[in-house]
């Protein structure tokens, strides 16, 4: 998986393009969805945590969603925003295994209800994208 780094794009380019590539139709629609009412807001979530954040070296993709993940999860507050890392796990080479495993560390550092819900989202995750034709991402 690529780093997104390129000093010749703005922090908005190489975060669309970051969110194309990690997040893909989910992020998409995410961002979409703000632009009736905080379109800035969607710039933002753009330009930060996928322009800056991700786009830095240190840690491939893969290990940022994975980290993404276990905090989402840990919060117990963030269901809708964990469904879509989950699916960006999958599209950055997670497997469901490792989704699950990483969901069940989470009883212990986050407890039993914040594990049980992101399992519960990641069984949600998994049987959407499995009724959607894209099986290889469900695995």
């Amino acid at each position: 998986m690529q780093q997104f780094s390129d000093a010749g794009e703005s922090r908005l380019e190489r975060g669309r393009r970051a969110l194309a590539e990690i997040d893909g139709e989910a992020g998409h629609k995410v961002v979409a969805a703000l632009g009736d009412i905080a379109p800035e807001f969607a710039t933002y979530i753009l330009e930060f945590p996928f322009g800056d954040i991700y786009s830095r070296p240190g840690l491939d993709v893969r290990s940022r969603e994975i980290a993404t993940i276990a905090a989402l999860a840990a919060m117990g507050n963030a269901d809708p925003q964990l469904k879509v890392h989950i699916e960006a796990g999958l599209n950055v080479g997670l497997t469901r295994d490792e989704i699950v495993e990483i969901l069940m560390q989470m009883a212990v550092y986050a407890g039993f209800p914040a594990a049980l819900n992101g399992l519960f989202a990641a069984k949600e995750v998994f049987a959407r994208l499995a009724g959607h034709g894209s099986e290889a991402k469900a695995r």
